[in-house]
């Protein structure tokens, strides 16, 4: 009986330090571009629901900083 209960204690214990969550890493771009004011004639595209101002071929999002260029 003692023997069963040291191999449960054990066990118990091996389980407890492995985990089933892995870790993910997003790499973050080298650099961000940040406009703080939209030019005159942008438009204004959804994309997936989302909503991006267009002008010049470029896509931007609107952050708390000012507008950031992304890739859509």
């Amino acid at each position: 009986m003692m023997r069963y209960l040291v191999y449960t204690f054990v066990i118990v214990i091996a389980l407890s330090f492995s985990s089933c969550a892995s870790r993910v890493v997003v790499k973050q771009p080298a650099s961000v571009t940040v406009v703080k004011k939209l030019p005159r004639h942008y438009k204004i595209v959804r994309v997936n629901g989302k909503r991006y101002y267009y002008f010049n071929r470029k896509h931007y999002r609107k952050t708390r900083n000012g507008y950031v260029v992304v890739r859509v």
